[in-house]
């Protein structure tokens, strides 16, 4: 099991689904400034976004790494494939990475994304992403937390230093006969200050808005549109 279906496996017991709908809220609104037919969501977890979307009668497409997420994609009835963006070869009018997509990569890891996002763009086209603040690791995520549901236990360590947050997730799961099978790995993210988004060959970043998820000022949204 790769760490990301681990996180797959673990997310309802994150609590983060009141944070993920307002998150969804914001993208859904930025994107009614554009006139979007087509949407390719990289990183689309369980398919959340693209069903309201769908609604709003967009084409969507998600991509995930996680088996797990695109698994229940498909079972909702949703474009879905589990590959990595530079595998993918259509043109959108928006692409959208959200919760924290950017975060899980390094800089050399995120210039490589950034450079095919902008490949999958139409020439009007519009990425959005959102990203940590540097208080958003240091004071909001960064700690430990868990969750007690009889049959699952969560643990959640999160330790943030040299502009890395290092999350150890440690699941229990309860099996028949009253076993328990334990699940763990680390996720790594990184910090990225907003410098680095502004010198990008193929993205230009339009728009960028700070705002508070968790607490103050925690994520900054980020829109570019095409070079």
């Amino acid at each position: 099991m790769t760490n990301l279906d681990l996180y797959a496996k673990a997310e309802h017991l994150l609590g983060i689904e009141e944070a993920t709908e307002a998150l969804y809220d914001l993208y859904r609104s930025e994107l009614s400034d554009y006139e979007v037919k087509t949407l390719l969501d990289v990183g689309c977890g369980r398919g959340g976004f693209m069903q309201r979307m769908q609604s709003d009668g967009v084409e969507c497409k998600g991509i995930d790494l996680s088996q797990v997420m695109i698994e229940e994609c498909k079972l909702k009835g949703l474009n879905a494939q589990c590959i990595d963006v530079s595998e993918e070869t259509g043109k959108y009018d928006a692409v959208v990475s959200i919760f924290d997509v950017l975060n899980f990569m390094d800089k050399d890891s995120l210039t490589k994304f950034l450079d095919a996002i902008a490949q999958r763009l139409n020439d009007d086209g519009v990425f959005i992403a959102d990203i940590n603040t540097l208080y958003g690791f240091s004071d909001v995520a960064e700690g430990t937390m868990s969750n007690d549901k009889g049959d699952e236990f969560l643990n959640v360590d999160a330790v943030f230093e040299n502009n890395e947050l290092h999350t150890t997730l440690t699941l229990f799961e309860k099996q028949e006969g009253g076993c328990y099978t334990k699940y763990q790995d680390t996720i790594v993210q990184h910090f990225h200050k907003i410098q680095f988004f502004q010198k990008l060959s193929g993205l230009k970043l339009v728009d960028k808005q700070t705002f508070s998820l968790y607490d103050t000022e925690d994520k900054t949204l980020l829109i570019f549109k095409r070079r």
